[in-house]
């Protein structure tokens, strides 16, 4: 089983995560893209997250109909921080591991809790993300310790899409339908009236 394993908050998943996972399953023949959403991200702390359980079922309606494509469950399951290290302990030792990563997080993955069990355990495979080079990445993980994914720089993000919603722009063609429809039914992603 060769898996390519694509985390982050997903709040909410939109075409950058599909597209980037798309890539890699191509150019590095993978047999699944497995979409995993992090409970508690300790990296954004200080943030305000969705709620972990919506931001599962928004991922798992984003990979809908994709037969190579899953959400996993694991880390929203899990109590306390998450970390990459330990999640990628969860898999069976015969399995290979692909990290799919923006080239922006590739570049901070040395702040990463226990970062050298991360690069040990799996492929780091990047996708290329404005305003982060393969440069940058090369110097956290060296020349030969990442795959460069070969594609557009596709400038899509959770906040700016956060941002939209809240001031009630469109967001069709920056995610899925089924994601945005179910959002706005639970009400995320939106600025209460004073």
């Amino acid at each position: 089983m060769r898996r390519g394993i694509l985390g982050g908050t997903f709040d909410p998943p939109h075409y950058g995560h599909l597209f980037m996972g798309e890539v890699a399953y191509w150019q590095l023949d993978l047999d699944v893209v497995t979409f995993m959403p992090a409970g508690s991200p300790w990296q954004k702390n200080d943030l305000s997250v969705s709620d972990p359980m919506r931001r599962l079922e928004m991922t798992r309606l984003a990979v809908a109909g994709v037969p190579y494509f899953e959400a996993d469950a694991r880390e929203v399951e899990r109590d306390g921080w998450t970390y990459t290290a330990d999640t990628l302990s969860t898999f069976p030792v015969h399995e290979e591991l692909v990290l799919i990563l923006g080239a922006d997080a590739a570049s901070r993955l040395s702040t990463w809790q226990r970062h050298e069990e991360v690069t040990a355990r799996a492929t780091i495979a990047v996708m290329p993300r404005p305003g982060s080079t393969r440069e940058q990445v090369a110097e956290t993980l060296g020349h030969d310790g990442f795959v460069w994914l070969v594609g557009p720089e596709l400038d899509i993000s959770g906040t700016v899409i956060r941002e939209r919603l809240q001031s009630a722009r469109s967001v069709r063609f920056l995610m899925p339908e089924s994601v945005r429809a179910y959002a706005e039914a639970v009400g995320l992603h939106r600025v209460e009236s004073a």
